[in-house]
């Protein structure tokens, strides 16, 4: 019971690792031992988190854009020749689009949808290898995919494309978990509410407003987010498979206006 959330021995890959959420769970998994790979497109930030993050633990940046299959297979394939086992996967990398239904152009979907969707299925199967290697019937392997709260509940802005893709990974995690616990990798999800990050800029820049929206009445902090993941990718959460995790302080839940 002593070592239940330990990571110790452990490596994570946090694909959009450099800022707000993977970032949040890079932090955590090294505070608990966690040897933690960081990628993101750009890579001059993927390197500067890194270099911070590494007075924690060993943190190594991987520049990489999984925006593409050809990027998923290029970082898969550099990962596999520096580790070739992988305990924890957790596809972070997300991007969000908005705009009136009658002007959503096309752009806006193939983006979203490319990055949130399918790039976790095809980054998963390219890493299948290397988390078979690593899982076990008494420790599986682990894969977290980051959903949100917008694929669980209706969020009043048009952001058609990314409440698609987000609901979209949730049944994709529940798919996958049947199959990949079969190789000992527990597949689960995380869906988000506010948390501080570029991508929330509501709830970095107006973080009192956004509370007053959220029955809890505070947004996401760093530990709210570590520890959920956390749990999940320790032994903890080993007999958790094809769950998703609501991590918003109670605003899927209620009937008051949403905060976006």
């Amino acid at each position: 019971m002593d070592k239940l959330f330990s990571l110790e021995g452990r490596v994570a890959l946090v694909t959009g690792g450099s800022r707000g959420i993977g970032r949040m769970i890079a932090e955590g998994f090294l505070r608990h031992g966690a040897k933690v790979v960081i990628s993101a497109r750009k890579a001059e930030a993927c390197d500067r988190t890194a270099a911070e993050l590494s007075s924690i633990g060993p943190c190594v940046s991987l520049p990489a854009d999984v925006s593409t299959v050809a990027g998923v297979q290029g970082l898969a394939a550099e990962l596999t020749r520096r580790e070739p086992k992988l305990d924890i996967l957790v596809n972070n990398a997300g991007a969000a689009w908005a705009a009136p239904f009658d002007e959503f152009p096309e752009s806006g979907w193939d983006k979203v949808v490319d990055l949130n969707l399918k790039s976790p299925f095809f980054l998963t199967q390219a890493l299948h290898g290397a988390l078979k290697a690593a899982g076990s019937a008494a420790r599986p392997a682990k894969v977290i995919n980051i959903a949100s709260i917008d694929g669980v509940s209706v969020n009043p802005l048009e952001t058609y494309s990314y409440a698609a893709s987000k609901a979209g990974l949730i049944h994709l995690t529940r798919r996958m978990s049947l199959r990949l616990i079969q190789d000992h990798i527990a597949v689960t999800a995380i869906a988000p509410g506010a948390f501080a990050s570029d991508m929330n800029r509501a709830a970095r820049d107006q973080g009192d407003e956004v509370a007053r929206r959220i029955p809890a009445q505070r947004i996401g902090s760093t530990e709210d987010m570590a520890g959920a993941a956390i749990f999940l990718a320790s032994r903890a959460g080993d007999y958790v498979v094809g769950a998703t995790l609501v991590v918003d302080g109670g605003v899927s839940l209620s009937t008051v206006s949403r905060p976006s």
